[in-house]
């Protein structure tokens, strides 16, 4: 079982990223979760997403302690929260950020997922979303397929700037 915790901020497509990133896996033939961890949340507040991925029936729902790896939406929350924490050794930790992020025994990639969205115009109530710009990151870093990750995304969204920004960030991501 692949096991990944998304860390966002409330308003940027933590929880969307999840679910979009589990059809995916779906379409590829996998069997995948997903499951948002909130409390008394608001637009900005950290926020907490798991998505669990296997060849076999998934049969546990809770919070992931130990992932395989780690999607930090927003680069601030880790000012906030220990985005490491648990993380398996060797594990894959991605960034949100125009800078290069590295994490001693972590397999680390970034892309700048905020200047894609911003680029298509992927942007509500002031916030840039980051869902489907991250997806397609992940499928470059074989998560899901690229095919997957663009299907999950039309049947969530009817707008075509959705698969425009998961191709950019596919095309951008150093895999």
């Amino acid at each position: 079982m692949f096991e990944i915790r998304i860390h966002s901020r409330g308003g940027q497509g933590g929880v969307t990223a999840a679910r979009l990133l589990a059809l995916a896996a779906i379409y590829d033939g996998k069997y995948a979760t997903a499951a948002p961890f909130y409390g008394a949340e608001r637009r900005g507040a950290p926020i907490v997403s798991f998505v669990r991925i296997d060849d076999k029936p998934i049969r546990i729902y809770s919070q992931i302690r130990k992932p395989d790896m780690v999607v930090v939406l927003d680069a601030s929350v880790m000012d906030v929260v220990d985005v490491l924490q648990g993380l398996k050794a060797g594990g894959k930790v991605f960034v949100n950020s125009q800078q290069k992020k590295t994490f001693s025994g972590y397999v680390s990639s970034n892309v700048d997922l905020t200047g894609i969205a911003l680029k298509e115009n992927l942007v509500v109530s002031g916030s840039p979303i980051l869902n489907t710009p991250v997806i397609g990151a992940l499928a470059k870093m074989g998560i899901v397929s690229v095919e997957s990750a663009k299907k999950a995304i039309r049947e969530m969204f009817t707008d075509e700037r959705n698969v425009k920004a998961a191709e950019a960030a596919f095309r951008e991501m150093s895999a």
